[in-house]
């Protein structure tokens, strides 16, 4: 029932300074921004290959992604897979599975619902389901291929996110990390000491269609960063409080 990683959402302090890195550095291109009254944010949506990356700016100081934002600064906020909405709350209602949205509601991705990070190995799931007919993402310079998650019991937190989302699990080459399948992106559970005693979401790696340019960019942008030959990992004060690392594209 699970299509893709819709988005994987960041919550920002502001959102035009989020632009100038995102959009205007990464050239992600800006698909929808919208103020959602009932969350207390403003929020936008940009492409990032078969996926989205979601900023969040909390207008409330006293809401939920406000407190986020107080308590933790800016990062991963949540991941949100497409799905039919309305048939995973039922499955998951009947199978007792803790939410935090009983029904599905408008939000900038659709209709949408959460699930209690204690769900989800500690992790906030957002389910949505886009309008119909909603038109494709334009081309990206960069596309959204992987997830890290870090855990104390890698095997046990896949094995959840498996049995809640049916989601196949990807060959490694052994060792304590799980690779999980989604459309044509993947998590990839690893032990928490590998990533500073982390758990719950810590980094995203994207490809880059056109490294070359990609580091003329960020070498223009003066950004926190190591290069390697093929792959660069821009540090969270240059990315928002993100971990992101972009590799070179390569063909399958």
């Amino acid at each position: 029932m699970i299509r893709r990683i819709h988005h994987v959402g960041i919550v920002v302090e502001r959102l035009d300074v989020a632009y100038r890195f995102y959009r205007d550095t990464l050239g992600l291109p800006l698909l929808k921004e919208a103020t959602l009254a009932d969350q207390g944010v403003r929020a936008a949506l940009l492409a990032a290959g078969e996926s989205e990356i979601e900023l969040l700016e909390p207008l409330d100081p006293a809401n939920g992604v406000g407190r986020f934002l107080a308590r933790r600064g800016e990062g991963l906020h949540h991941l949100c897979f497409e799905t039919d909405v309305d048939r995973m709350l039922a499955q998951l209602t009947g199978r007792g599975i803790e939410l935090l949205d009983a029904a599905p509601r408008p939000g900038l991705a659709g209709r949408v619902a959460f699930l209690h990070p204690r769900a989800c190995a500690g992790v906030l799931v957002e389910l949505a389901s886009p309008p119909p007919h909603a038109p494709g993402s334009p081309p990206s310079p960069l596309d959204l291929k992987r997830l890290v998650i870090g855990s104390r019991e890698p095997r046990e937190t896949a094995t959840r996110l498996q049995s809640l989302f049916d989601l196949p699990e990807v060959a490694m080459n052994g060792g304590p990390r799980t690779m999980l399948g989604v459309g044509r992106g993947a998590l990839l559970v690893v032990p928490a000491d590998e990533v500073g005693g982390i758990e719950g979401m810590v980094a995203l790696s994207l490809v880059a269609q056109d490294f070359a340019d990609l580091m003329e960019r960020c070498e223009g942008a003066t950004l926190a960063c190591l290069r390697g030959t093929g792959e660069v990992t821009i540090e969270p004060a240059s990315s928002h409080g993100v971990h992101l690392h972009i590799s070179r594209y390569r063909f399958p």
